[in-house]
């Protein structure tokens, strides 16, 4: 077993040979696959963060990641960049129609790209000008601050909102 353990208050994680995460708690019991899943990815990242087992049940609460010893952030940040990759809008440069389904393309933190977008339901609006859209694919992707977008960009945005 690659025990790569980290100590916190009365249990430990770890990735097994498998490359899984593995917790064991206050009893000792072994939880093999254990997903982290922050409370708020958005507005407070580094706060609420829940260790689910296999079975979507929670067996351990974290209220601020900074709390954590330095090795347990460091795997729970490998694990969560993993699981969270949301790249982000910083141009739109055309959509292939003013209704949907239609297909956009984009330049991301990640580089170009083309998606599909389904419904204009699936572009959420969030506090402080921030947008998230879900592509037909799965992969959600984020617009920070709408306003910060170029001209033309927020105007082929506007006609979705």
């Amino acid at each position: 077993m690659n025990d790569s353990t980290a100590g916190a208050p009365g249990w430990r994680l770890h990735r097994n040979a498998f490359g899984r995460l593995v917790l064991v708690d206050e009893q000792g019991l072994e939880h093999v696959g254990v997903v982290p899943v922050r409370a708020f990815p958005i507005g407070a990242p580094d706060e609420g963060l829940s260790l689910l087992g296999s079975d979507g049940h929670e067996l351990v609460w974290v209220d601020r990641l900074a709390e954590l010893p330095a090795e347990l952030r460091t795997l729970l940040a490998e694990e969560l960049a993993q699981r969270e990759f949301t790249p982000v809008i910083q141009r739109i440069r055309a959509v292939s129609t003013f209704s949907t389904p239609s297909t956009w393309q984009v330049d991301t933190d990640r580089g170009a790209t083309s998606f599909v977008l389904r419904s204009e339901d699936d572009i959420r609006r969030l506090e402080d000008q921030a947008l998230l859209i879900l592509a037909s694919h799965g992969v959600t992707f984020a617009v920070r601050d709408r306003l910060a977008l170029d001209a033309h960009s927020r105007r082929l945005l506007d006609r979705f909102l």
